[in-house]
């Protein structure tokens, strides 16, 4: 069974975002899958590296939606963005360097920080671009 599930609850109702936000929750459960498959390290390190790029590719055109509509707490918004990166590249580099890591923590905090940041501060946005009628 995945790990996460796309449900109607994690919609923002702007499609493009819903369609990055699931390519996301299909990367955490690549991810999941080749941790519980048993996959070698170079398998491991191209899906972590996957995640992380789709996971920039998202914060970019995010990020570029807020500021272009003015969203009043872009910069709080980007920080958590930024906190997020940086986490996810210290996984990476730690994994690079062949360290152990706790893969269930690793992949519950993934799982729990991608909902509350959908539900919470992604769903704020979604309001306020939504009540300026830009979608």
């Amino acid at each position: 069974m995945a790990l996460m599930q796309w449900t109607e609850a994690l919609s923002v109702h702007i499609a493009e975002i819903d369609k990055q936000h699931q390519r996301l929750i299909a990367l955490i459960n690549q991810l999941d899958d080749a941790i519980n498959a048993g996959n070698d390290h170079d398998v491991l390190g191209a899906v972590l590296e996957e995640l992380l790029d789709y996971t920039r590719t998202h914060f970019r055109y995010e990020e570029n939606l807020l500021k272009t509509n003015a969203y009043p707490d872009f910069d709080g918004h980007k920080a958590e963005h930024d906190s997020l990166t940086e986490k996810v590249v210290f996984l990476g580099d730690y994994f690079k360097r062949g360290e152990n890591l706790n893969t269930v923590q690793i992949m519950q905090f993934l799982k729990i920080w991608l909902e509350e940041h959908i539900m919470g501060v992604d769903r704020t946005y979604a309001v306020y671009l939504n009540a300026k009628g830009i979608f």
